[in-house]
């Protein structure tokens, strides 16, 4: 059996998660040929799949939204993209049919959530099942005329799907399919580097993380320096663009490339960021506090915000908050409304995915 996963290009959290369970699949099902397709680089793919023996596919097969910066989208450029794309489908489509019938195994179509899935099902006549917490079509939808026939076109690849394996903080994906709901989804925290370790074990100020996606945000050296007695942890990635004046920062980290924000996400007492699936994910199944900026023009972060006050640990900030250095890292945090979600979700799904197979094969 091959697993296929059309993994979104919109932005790191779909691949993380799809990576988490692809790592469970991996251990149910080591027979099984595990595929990773997703427009994300190389390197990123393989820190988070973090296992050789699962294979990576190079390709685009959505847009999302185009990000303006970390917490913020810009439609015109989204639309285009997509005009682009659309294009570019057919051809990519046909290719990893033909590369998917080469390898002479039954295929399943896991698509999180690239609409196109449906089309590369569609054309191999294989099953296809669903995950994730939102459909395009959720999203375009309130976006206006411009991109109605996007989230129609969305919306009636997703009613094409075999099994919905619903996650956590969900926008309605009222498609018709028979459903399974999931806890969190993410993956384990990994050892890191001793001598992080040693340095992180060293500080006497609480650890926060701050994380605000692949793109970053530009936070200014003097915010951080209003907060002296906590220590911030940010991937250096994140902030290539002035690394060098942050890392001579006493109360700040610069974490190294090959490192994921979770395999230290732990040893924190809060994470300052955005609304995000696979950071909430992982702070809430690590027990962190969340102090989170809220954003506009993404149907998904009302979804998420509204999760966060429901099962997290939190305080919720203005973007006015996070530019002038009002984090409320001194404040206690406040208590979700409604109970604790279960931290088994990418377990859930991979065990999802071979019941699944084993009923319809």
């Amino acid at each position: 059996m091959l697993i296929y996963f059309c993994s979104s290009s919109h932005g790191y959290g779909h691949a993380a998660r799809d990576a988490a369970v692809l790592q469970r699949l991996r251990r149910l099902r080591p027979d099984w040929t595990l595929v990773m397709s997703s427009g994300l680089s190389s390197p990123v793919l393989k820190l988070l799949l973090g296992d050789a023996a699962i294979q990576q596919r190079s390709c685009q097969w959505d847009v999302g939204m185009v990000q303006a910066d970390a917490l913020g989208v810009d439609c015109a450029a989204t639309l285009s993209a997509l005009d682009q794309l659309e294009q570019r489908l057919p051809h990519l489509i046909e290719a990893e049919a033909n590369w998917l019938a080469s390898q002479g195994q039954p295929v399943l179509i896991v698509g999180d959530i690239p609409p196109a899935a449906a089309a590369l099902a569609q054309r191999l006549d294989a099953p296809l099942v669903w995950m994730s917490n939102f459909g395009w079509d959720d999203i375009y939808g309130p976006l206006g005329a411009a991109f109605q026939r996007w989230a129609d076109a969305a919306a009636e690849a997703y009613r094409s799907g075999d099994l919905l394996l619903r996650c956590p903080f969900d926008l309605a994906m009222n498609w018709g399919l028979p459903e399974r709901r999931l806890g969190l989804v993410c993956a384990s925290p990994r050892s890191i580097p001793a001598d992080l370790e040693a340095s992180l074990d060293s500080q006497d100020a609480p650890l926060v993380m701050v994380g605000f996606g692949g793109l970053g945000l530009s936070i200014s050296r003097n915010l951080f320096q209003l907060w002296p007695n906590h220590h911030f942890l940010l991937p250096a990635s994140s902030v290539a663009s002035h690394a060098p004046e942050l890392a001579s920062l006493a109360n700040l980290t610069l974490l190294p490339d090959g490192l994921r924000p979770v395999d230290v996400l732990g040893r924190c007492s809060r994470f300052l960021g955005k609304p995000g699936f696979s950071s909430f994910c992982e702070a809430m199944a690590q027990g962190v506090g969340m102090h989170v900026v809220e954003r506009s023009g993404f149907a998904e972060a009302s979804a998420l915000m509204g999760g966060l006050r429901r099962h997290g640990q939190h305080r919720c900030l203005s973007r006015q908050d996070l530019d002038t250095g009002a984090w409320q890292l001194d404040q206690p945090l406040l208590g979700p409304s409604d109970a604790a979600l279960s931290a088994s979700g990418a377990s859930e799904a991979a065990q999802a995915l071979v019941n699944w197979l084993a009923d319809h094969f």
